[in-house]
């Protein structure tokens, strides 16, 4: 027989400001159940995860608990109080004395020491108190707003292993899919102020989105009902953005092929962003950098070669030094050791995490369309900035909204759109998916599939990595970095067990045996003096091809001298042309020599 719904809501209707976030909302939440509850930016999803809470009353429906059971709610952005210690803080959610040991336990965990005051708790921080306190109440119906949000990867690996073996039943809003197809079971669905409930996880939404929408289609053609365009535009393209996907994924899968043979592992074998003018093969080439901040090591000995087109994630626990090593490839940090050489004819674009260069008092548009007037340049043609917001999801009334009222999504939305609407042929990305939901994360994964130019992107989004990026460079900490060819799952099949490790130190330690010498084998006296050589040759012409873009960007150039004009344009094309072929045979030898050296 089966059990009563621990928990259920009957023709709930809730309305902000006389506009209905939902009606007739019909759900109920059985003993195991593994929900994720999904649907657009602003459909009323943490609504009704609050009503489902009991904090914030309906307008008209019931909603009933059965006797006894207990609901425990993570919000988005937990507020923590003052005057009390972090451990008291999680110890307060415990209901059993018995397992007081889960409180360290779980402080452990989160990387949280109990004896702070939980005021002076950093935002993400304050997540993970409010996670541990969560969890250790052990309740019967565990609510989750976004659990994942600033935690990274380690966190959120013990996050899921916690979940996993949580015995009361759960529900959970999360932009993370790796996060949801793990734990999922059930999947309910808020449209359009309307809620679906399907049996099964969040793996079959997209298949069970299209039936739907196929057969509602049918009844809508059957019943010759207008449905508004705008209320239906992203999930029309579903379909077609499932076909995109399928040409992208081939089309990711030969990059990682090509960027896998020039990676070696150790110890194991709707929109289009404008990538402007072509830089040059080579991107950023590292040797043996090493950085170092008193006993904390960043890297130790790294060495990479960053080529034109490639796309290149960074994974690893918050405070091992990411950030660093990405400022050290782009050349804000010098390393302590190694030499990091930066390619030419870069145009870089980057994208802070913190949000610092975002205004808060001016408005969408303006900030868009900073140079007055309703038009903003995207791809050197004219764009209405409405029309241009709308492609990033924003509804018109947002448009003269102050920025500050946007939500962090939203935030994070409208930088991507100012930041994608330049040329750039390099793109450096510090955690761009926080924050964002699933349609915008859908966007900016098409736009970045479609990027011909550089991109460098820390995301502890595992998920967003297996779509986007070529290669993964690990921080792992201790100055461990180290580069995989592919995304997060081929790091994860890739990186050395921690036994491999083990015994790879244990061997190293040991005191090597005398071997016969051996002569290595090395470049030829032609290709030496050419190696030697072309770096001052690179040099030269790249200072020819700096004063002959400075002669083209004269605006009078053409109407004084038609002439002048297009021998320089001619002799700017040669340049290039010249600076691109040295560039590869650079590449060439230098790649050759390293092949003689280890062989």
């Amino acid at each position: 027989m089966a059990l009563p719904p621990l928990l259920t809501l009957r023709d709930v209707h809730v309305t902000f400001g006389g506009r209905p976030v939902f009606e007739g909302v019909e759900c109920a939440v059985q003993p195991g159940d593994r929900i994720c509850l999904v649907g657009r930016n602003g459909s009323g999803k943490s609504t009704l995860m609050k009503v489902i809470a009991g904090l914030v009353e309906v307008d008209d429906g019931e909603r009933f608990v059965q006797p006894g059971v207990t609901v425990s709610y993570l919000p988005q952005d937990p507020v923590m109080p003052e005057g009390v210690s972090v451990h008291d803080y999680v110890h307060a959610g415990l209901r059993h004395e018995d397992e007081y040991h889960r409180v360290d336990i779980c402080l452990e965990a989160m990387q949280l020491d109990g004896a702070r005051d939980t005021s002076t708790l950093s935002g993400g921080e304050g997540r993970r108190a409010a996670i541990a306190r969560a969890l250790v109440s052990e309740p019967d119906i565990l609510l989750l707003d976004e659990p994942t949000n600033h935690l990274d990867l380690p966190t959120i690996e013990w996050l899921e292993e916690e979940l996993q073996s949580f015995r009361g039943a759960m529900m959970m809003i999360s932009h993370d899919r790796t996060f949801l197809r793990k734990l999922s079971r059930q999947l309910l669905w808020l449209d359009r102020s309307k809620i679906r409930r399907t049996d099964q996880g969040y793996e079959f939404f997209d298949e069970w989105v299209e039936q739907v929408l196929a057969d509602e289609e049918k009844e809508l053609t059957r019943i010759n009902i207008q449905i508004a365009e705008e209320e239906r535009y992203m999930l029309k393209g579903v379909t077609a953005r499932r076909k995109r996907n399928m040409r992208r994924v081939r089309k990711l899968a030969d990059l990682r092929e090509q960027k896998a043979t020039r990676v070696q592992v150790q110890g194991t074998v709707n929109l289009k962003v404008d990538s402007g003018e072509s830089s040059g093969k080579l991107v950023i080439e590292a040797k043996g950098i090493s950085k170092a901040f008193g006993d904390k090591i960043i890297a130790k000995d790294f060495s990479i070669r960053v080529m034109r087109g490639d796309k290149i994630g960074l994974i690893g626990p918050n405070g091992a030094g990411k950030t660093t090593l990405l400022k050290m490839l782009t050349g804000q940090l010098q390393p302590d050791s190694g030499d990091i050489r930066i390619g030419t004819n870069l145009t870089a674009a980057y994208f802070d995490q913190k949000r610092d260069n975002l205004p808060k008092d001016v408005t969408p548009w303006d900030y868009l369309a900073d140079m007055g007037g309703d038009q903003i340049i995207v791809h050197d043609q004219p764009k209405h900035v409405v029309t241009y917001m709308r492609d990033f999801l924003f509804e018109e009334r947002q448009a003269r909204q102050p920025i500050h009222a946007l939500s962090g999504g939203e935030k994070n939305r409208l930088m991507l759109a100012k930041l994608l609407a330049s040329p750039t042929n390099f793109l450096v990305l510090d955690e761009p998916t926080n924050d964002l939901d699933m349609e915008t994360l859908d966007l900016l994964q098409e736009v970045l599939s479609e990027y011909d130019g550089t991109l460098l992107l820390v995301s502890h989004d595992r998920d967003f990595l297996d779509r986007v990026v070529t290669s993964t460079i690990a921080v792992e900490g201790n100055g461990n970095v180290q580069e995989y060819p592919g995304g997060y799952e081929d790091y994860l099949r890739q990186r050395p067990d921690d036994k491999a490790v083990t015994e790879a130190k244990a061997k190293s330690a040991e005191k090597p045996k005398e071997q016969p010498k051996k002569t290595k084998a090395k470049l030829s006296y032609k290709d030496q003096r050419e190696l030697d050589m072309l770096p001052q040759k690179m040099e030269k012409l790249t200072a020819e091809k700096e004063q002959l873009e400075r002669a083209m960007a004269d605006p009078d150039l053409f109407a004084k001298s038609p002439d002048k004009f297009q021998k320089t344009s001619d002799d700017l094309s040669v340049v290039q042309a010249e600076l691109e072929a040295c560039e590869e045979r650079w590449l060439e030898l230098e790649m050759l020599q390293e092949e003689l050296s280890a062989g």
